[in-house]
């Protein structure tokens, strides 16, 4: 969808399009015109993508596939910018919130198991965010729309003499629909990078700075969204969260010769976040109303070869080191109405300094037999170390020991005629316990863990019906050993045992004219647990993973009149899902929005477009089941999505 810039520069890797299977990218064509707050929500665009808008200021939401939720207590969904690792320790993917859609050359998707270049966090797949790189530009986008939006985004990009500079500048402010929900922030970034005369040699760094404030509105119950579901509950008048993010990378590229590459990638991601949270109204004890401060730093490095041994093989392999050096901090407030966060602390429920060392080692062979057929086995291998120190008790802990993770790979794709590709992949990933505490970390007395191991299989067709036309269909199957729903934020951890996900994608996308091009997606899905209990004793097997919609749709349309004039139509479905894991208190959070879209080119430099998201203004939630804390309160909880928004947007190419 859309375009992607294809230049002979060297890249970091083998493209996962020419290796993999079920692989989607929506290029800059189509993202850099769209009004998001947050550019996660531009995952939303593609096939089969679940978005979990929790809308809590900079705790937004995030999307994930093949049946993986978004709660944050299965982060089964690695992320890449630029292929630097973007994932925080528990696996939540708040480094997106860096990246403005302007600064995206692409968005790449990878679903499934049978993908070695990645470890930590790639149980269902990953998403790799590509930013421009290179080119002559300088490009702004200026927006104001409803909830009183302004944004203001300017990309500058200058190449010359094998010299390549990108920047990026952007701001958004956001009053917000809801009380008590305005947010600032913004982004500032650079790239410079220098190539070789002879082209063979490349050298970049890459930086950027990320500063988010945000205030929260809360949950709501049932009978406060009844009575009004843009209200803000007295008790979250003082929530906010104040976040800092940044980033830094150096990557090497040599092409030693026609037939071996060598790529490098260094980098320090840092994450501060200091969230000031009222989750209920309940007088009785001082868990609801919290402060979370969380310190994580990472450094790692990232190293590949590829090796075109003949025209029958390649190999492709690599080696990740990462080091995670983190706190958490955790305080909790006595009642008031609102909550005082400036008050003296009740308690201190966690201050943990923890570490997490991660070595991955993979190997991978294209082998191409015949023309029609290519044979793709991978194996790859990831080891944990670490320690945390529990400032409250003095306790030192170790990480439990995982061993070598083991993790086996295999893909063929054979094509029956050029337009038609069938395929089949099979592989195996892990999960583990992040966090700073037990049962992460072995204490005395605590149990270990094993790693969950998810083997999954898949069979689809890719095929071009018509000239003009690309579709795929696949079935596919995930199953789990000694899951684990894990939330370290609240050191909530509940053994799910063995799961079993499976489901079927299909997709179409097709140009029926120079002026009209359509495409539509359906995911069927199921996540159930097959054999697991809880502590007391009560049986989860044959329940549904909570907060797992059975289905997800697209639909997309574009018509452009004239040369001048484009005009969108694109709908999405979610179906809705259990809140606990009982599958006890119903289903919520279904949902169908309609969005449409006009632009006008007044010339190739100057352009204008009018967005109308939730064209119909239907009333739809984010729903979650509170029942960690407070007995006789638990009840459904929700975050009421947007009605109906326009924005309009002027964009310059200068």
């Amino acid at each position: 969808m859309g375009a992607v810039t294809v230049s002979e520069t060297l890249g970091a890797s083998l493209p996962a399009s020419s290796i993999l299977t079920s692989v989607d990218v929506i290029g800059s064509e189509e993202v850099a015109t769209q009004n998001v707050t947050n550019s996660w929500e531009l995952l939303g665009m593609m096939p089969g993508i679940q978005l979990t808008e929790t809308r809590m200021g900079a705790e937004s939401g995030k999307p994930t596939f093949r049946a993986f939720n978004g709660e944050g207590y299965i982060n089964g969904i690695k992320v890449m910018i630029d292929g630097i690792p973007s994932n925080v320790n528990s696996g939540n993917q708040r480094f997106i919130d860096m990246i403005f859609p302007l600064d995206i050359d692409y968005i790449e998707v990878v679903r499934g198991t049978n993908d070695p270049r990645y470890g930590l966090h790639n149980i269902g797949g990953n998403i790799n965010i590509g930013t421009r790189q290179g080119g002559n530009y300088t490009d702004a986008r200026l927006t104001y729309g409803s909830f009183a939006t302004r944004e203001v985004q300017m990309a500058i990009g200058r190449e010359s003499g094998g010299f390549a500079q990108n920047y990026i500048l952007a701001r958004q402010d956001i009053h917000g629909e809801r009380a008590n929900s305005a947010s600032r922030k913004y982004t500032l970034g650079g790239k410079w990078f220098l190539t070789s005369d002879s082209g063979d040699f490349r050298i970049g760094l890459i930086t950027r700075l990320h500063h988010h404030e945000a205030e929260e509105p809360g949950f709501l119950t049932a009978t406060e969204l009844a009575a009004d579901r843009d209200q803000s509950a007295e008790k979250n008048a003082n929530d906010s969260d104040d976040r800092d993010m940044r980033h830094a990378s150096l990557h090497m590229d040599w092409q030693i010769n026609d037939l071996l590459a060598w790529n490098n990638r260094f980098y320090f991601n840092s994450y501060e976040d200091d969230r000031r949270i009222t989750f209920t109204s309940y007088p009785i004890g001082n868990a609801p109303r919290q402060q979370r401060i969380w310190d994580e730093r990472q450094y790692g490095w990232l190293s590949n070869m590829t090796w075109q041994a003949n025209d029958y093989l390649m190999l492709d392999g690599g080696i990740n080191l990462e080091r995670q050096i983190n706190t958490y901090e955790r305080y909790r407030f006595n009642y008031a109405l609102p909550t005082d966060f400036n008050a003296p602390a009740a308690r201190t429920q966690n201050d943990e300094r923890y570490t997490l060392d991660n070595i991955g080692v993979y190997l991978q062979a294209i082998i191409r037999p015949t023309e029609r057929l290519k044979i793709i086995p991978a194996f790859r291998l990831d080891k944990f170390h670490g320690h945390t120190e529990l400032n409250l008790t003095g306790q030192r802990a170790p990480l439990q020991d995982y061993n070598w993770i083991k993790q086996p790979k295999l893909s063929l794709v054979y094509s029956l005629t050029p337009a038609i590709n069938v395929y089949a992949n099979w592989g195996r990933t892990f999960q583990i316990l992040t966090g700073s505490t037990s049962p992460a970390y072995i204490t005395p007395g605590q149990a270990g863990y094993r790693p969950s191991i998810n083997t999954g299989k898949e069979i689809g067709i890719r095929f071009e019906p018509t000239p003009g036309t690309q579709a795929r269909i696949a079935a596919w199957q995930q199953d789990a050993t000694d899951e684990v729903s894990n939330m370290p934020s609240t050191g909530t951890t509940v053994g799910l045992g063995e799961t079993r996900r499976r489901g079927l994608d299909l997709q179409v996308a097709t140009r029926l004219s120079p002026t009209w091009r359509v495409w539509f997606s359906h995911a069927i899905q199921e996540a159930k647990v097959k054999s697991a209990f809880l502590a007391d004793g009560t049986s989860l097997a044959g329940k549904e993973v909570f907060s797992t919609p059975r289905h997800i749709s697209n639909l997309g349309v574009e018509y452009k009149p004239a040369a001048k004039w484009t005009i969108g139509l694109q709908g999405r479905r979610q179906g809705a899902y259990y809140i606990d894991e009982l599958n006890a208190q119903g289903k919520y959070g279904g949902f169908t929005l309609l969005d449409a879209s006009v632009k006008y080119d007044f010339s190739d430099s100057i352009s204008v477009d009018l967005q109308l998201k939730n064209l119909a203004n239907r009333e739809y939630v984010y729903a979650w089941y509170d029942n960690f804390f407070w007995g006789d309160a638990s009840q459904p909880m929700f975050s009421p999505g947007a009605g109906r928004a326009a924005y309009l947007s002027l964009n310059l190419k200068m």
